[in-house]
């Protein structure tokens, strides 16, 4: 007769410990419903360590194997199954010791085999054929000894296989964690704590889109969202609201219905005990519940019995949406994401505190979003905060609406923040409603140990960076004594590498003495895998980075500008970038009336803008070095060539053979005089904002997005054009146009009369008088095929200006032959590191980090600066 199946069932992350005497057929159990993979067998370890499995004086030896193995497997989340004996407690004990280590479940499974077929199948093996008669009886006993405590001992399942044909009828069934939900993909409403604020919910829910559903007396018992998304409940449903029973009764009918999630909050878990009759304090809000469901058990008896079943069903996390998000009360590093322990279970409810106690008397929280790294973004309250911002892809919800601040949700995957005010303040807070959560916008303040030494600055786009100690203390030099207001630094600029160098027969560039021609960027991208690309015209100006916003108020509430000032103008190295502030507010008001008057404060839906832009004149800001390097050289040449050509012009007049010296000066003087002009065309006189030319090339970030990495630079340039067409000139004093445009060309690197055209357009850009083109990838932000980022951008100088980089004679061809072989190497390296670090900057930025978070990345930028690079490239 064939026995009926049994059903083992196994959590699929857990530490199974297989019991039971030799020969009772642990390691075929182990073969036949485990990978081979998942199995560490002490018998083997006992051959790593011995060369023979049955050498039993290096039992010792094989369990510190046994147990450094199963160590890290369970570190690495993966189901681990132990087969030895364990039919002792002391071998259990370290075991169990290793699961509640990693947060993960114990589970034994007995195989209670009779003795004398355990010894019949002993004698069967030649390797255990002279074992001692008394092994297995004494195995035996302490088998049977062990089965009443092993629940006892911490095993949180125990299966127990009396005979063989249970043993062989057995079926391991792998059961899915109760938190581990990766299969529900939303879209999620995540919802911050409520603390019995019912109305509050309700028009929350209504602002989400949820549709109510209410009982014959008007209560709310269920919710449903005609799209199908789901709610997600951080926890702390309960005390101090007027209406915890109302709160209960629609979030538990929202979770019957499949339309919600919920997971524990500190005071559910505190009302959860006091309904078992446990011995609680009735403190912070839990006697107005307590209140409140007395009253509510006369209309309804049931009603509590349901709530205290309710509490005890709920998980401490969920791991959401293949893994990309999770949901808890009180955070979680990534450490205990889907784990199943005690401690996780009481971090996911408390946090964790530094053991201290601020002037309140209420203990300091650890900022352990500080140090998160995780993939998985984590949302979850607990601690209110003012406003719900991101920090490190965690973001508390708890914006304090029992205390009159707000409720908070968070819409998933497209996270965006939806809130409702306080009806009013219904319970009077110990403390005021600062940011104490981590991910607070407002945040700790800066610190010199956030910058100081070597550092290490994760980026979501290229990973780790370093910034060696000697550069952060550079960074710092310039950063504490020159650079504008912290708060208003939310990003500096990237250097960009040249183009290859052109070399000899590279279709006619190095026979008309180029040093740099786009014929080398055009193949470059096209090797990288990208097709479409823009030339922009390179404005001979200086960086600046401007950062408008609506008006002061709103620089002031959201920058903490000082007051007057509606933003900042800086330049690549982060300071002002006019020593005029009011020249500076000139600027800006021109700036934002350009974008009020494009629409762009409404198509972009935010109160304030980032622009990289080109400021001209270049003798605006470089004045000192015209002055002192490029004039004295033009300076020089003036005073010398004239005499020195007609000495030699009166020479070669008496018959004195000069002729090739004086065509070698002739050139020389004709190289100074084309150096002079290459420089003064990129200056003019300019007074007070008379003279100023900006010309925007790249919206960087807006509230709430990165726009450096959403949006292609023809739809950028296309924005900023309709700025220039929306500013109006002649206010303020500001008596000519301020804003300038980029000329443009879009080429296909695969198609050689695209290419063709380019050069073209090159050409006669810089025999304009142009200073040349930086080149582009469309799409801004591209990957190679690899993964590895693809340039921003490369700059391709003209063959004039680079005399004022070079020199006035660098286009001689013993010098072009020496400056083709300039290495590129560490130039395209720095500004790769430098693109991520920005683009991380303007992440943290748009996402409303706090200051101290978007500064490490700012700073970063600026140190790397420092690195040793020929400063010509």
């Amino acid at each position: 007769m064939t026995e009926e199946k049994r059903l083992i069932g196994v959590p699929d992350l857990s530490l199974v410990v297989l019991v039971g005497t030799t020969g009772s057929g642990k390691s075929t159990f182990a073969r036949h419903h485990f990978l081979p993979t998942q199995t560490v067998s002490s018998d083997v370890c006992r051959g790593l360590v011995a060369d023979d499995e049955n050498d039993q004086s290096a039992t010792p030896d094989a369990f510190d194997v046994l147990h450094y193995i199963v160590g890290k497997r369970l570190a690495a989340g993966r189901l681990t199954v132990v087969d030895a004996t364990n039919v002792r407690s002391e071998s259990r004990r370290s075991l169990i010791g290793l699961a509640r280590e990693h947060d993960v479940l114990p589970v034994a499974i007995v195989l209670d085999v009779p003795e004398g077929e355990c010894a019949r199948r002993n004698a069967r093996r030649p390797d255990r054929a002279g074992m001692p008669d008394h092994v297995i009886p004494r195995q035996r006993r302490e088998l049977r000894r062990s089965l009443k405590s092993l629940e006892r001992e911490g095993f949180r399942k125990v299966h127990i296989l009396r005979g063989v044909d249970e043993v062989e009828a057995a079926e391991v069934v792998t059961e899915r964690r109760y938190n581990d939900l990766r299969h529900l993909t939303g879209p999620f409403d995540i919802i911050g704590d409520i603390h019995g604020c019912r109305s509050e919910l309700e028009t929350l829910l209504g602002k989400l889109g949820y549709a109510l559903r209410r009982d014959e007396s008007g209560r709310p018992v269920d919710a449903a969202h005609p799209e199908g998304r789901t709610a997600v409940f951080v926890g702390d449903l309960v005390d101090r609201g007027p209406d915890s029973p109302g709160v209960l009764r629609l979030v538990m009918g929202m979770v019957a219905s499949g339309a919600a999630l919920c997971v524990p909050g500190n005071h559910e878990n505190k009302l959860g005990r006091y309904l078992k009759g446990r011995k609680v304090r009735v403190s912070h809000g839990l006697a107005e519940t307590v209140e409140q469901l007395d009253r509510e058990h006369t209309a309804d008896p049931d009603f509590v019995e349901r709530v205290r079943a309710f509490i005890e069903s709920l998980v401490s996390h969920y791991v959401l949406d293949g893994g990309a998000l999770v949901v808890c009360h009180a955070g979680l590093p990534e450490k205990y994401h889907g784990r199943t322990s005690g401690r996780v279970r009481s971090h996911a409810l408390y946090g964790e505190t530094t053991g201290e106690t601020d002037e309140f008397g209420l203990p300091v929280r650890y900022p352990w979003a500080e140090d998160y790294r995780g993939r998985a973004a984590v949302v979850y309250g607990h601690t209110p905060t003012p406003r719900a911002s991101w920090l490190n892809n965690t973001i508390c919800l708890d914006t304090g609406c029992v205390f009159g601040g707000r409720m908070t949700a968070l819409r998933w995957p497209e996270r965006e923040l939806v809130d409702v005010p306080a009806e009013r303040v219904w319970y009077e807070p110990v403390k005021p409603l600062t940011t104490e959560a981590p991910g607070g916008a407002d945040g700790r303040p800066l610190d010199l140990a956030d910058v100081r030494g070597r550092r290490i600055v994760e980026t979501r786009h290229m990973g780790r960076i370093a910034v060696k100690e000697e550069n952060a203390a550079a960074a710092l030099e310039v950063m504490s004594r020159f650079a504008v207001d912290p708060r208003l630094l939310g990003y500096l600029p990237p250097t960009m590498a040249p183009t290859a160098t052109s070399k000899e027969g590279t279709g006619g560039a190095a026979d008309g003495g180029f040093l740099e021609h786009p014929a080398e960027a055009f193949a470059a991208y096209r090797a990288d895998g990208v097709r479409q690309v823009i030339c922009e015209e390179k404005h001979m100006g200086s960086r600046a980075v401007a950062l408008v916003c609506r008006d002061a108020d709103l620089a002031r509430e959201r920058f903490g500008a000082p007051d007057g000032a509606s933003g900042t103008i800086h330049t690549r190295t982060g300071r002002p970038f006019f020593d005029d502030v009011q020249l500076t507010e000139t600027v800006l008001r021109v700036l934002s009336r350009s974008i009020d008057g494009a629409g762009l404060w409404q198509e972009l839906d935010t109160d304030w803008l980032l622009l990289d832009a080109e400021l001209m004149p270049w003798s605006l800001k470089a004045e000192g070095l015209l002055r002192n390097q490029y004039a004295a050289v033009g300076a020089a040449s003036r005073a010398v060539f004239p005499g020195v050509l007609a000495a030699l012009e009166g020479a070669e007049a008496r018959g004195v053979e000069v002729s090739a010296l004086l065509g070698k000066e002739r050139e020389r003087a004709a190289d100074a005089a084309a150096f002079t002009d290459a420089y003064r065309r990129y200056c003019w006189p300019v007074d007070g904002p008379d003279g100023i030319r900006m010309a925007p090339f790249q919206i960087l970030a807006v509230q709430g997005r990165n726009l450096a990495t959403a949006l292609p630079h023809d739809q950028q340039l296309a924005l900023i054009d309709r700025m220039i067409e929306a500013e109006k000139p002649a206010a303020d004093g500001h008596g000519t146009r301020l804003l300038a445009p980029t000329r443009r060309l879009i080429v296909d690197t695969e198609d050689e009369a695209s290419v063709a055209e380019g050069v073209r357009w090159w050409l006669d850009l810089t025999a304009a008088g142009g200073e040349g083109m930086v080149v582009k990838p469309l799409q801004g932000f591209v990957r190679k095929g690899d993964g590895r980022l693809v340039q921003p951008g490369v700059k391709c100088r003209g063959r004039e200006y680079l005399r004022i980089i070079y020199g006035p004679e660098y286009t001689r061809p013993e010098n072009l032959d020496r400056l083709r072989v300039r290495h590129l190497g560490h130039k395209r390296s720095l500004a790769l590191r430098e693109y991520a670090l920005g683009l991380e900057a303007l992440d943290r930025l748009a996402e409303g980090e706090p200051l101290w978070r978007v500064h490490e990345a700012v700073f970063a930028v600026l140190a790397l600066e420092s690195e040793p690079v020929d400063p010509r490239l």
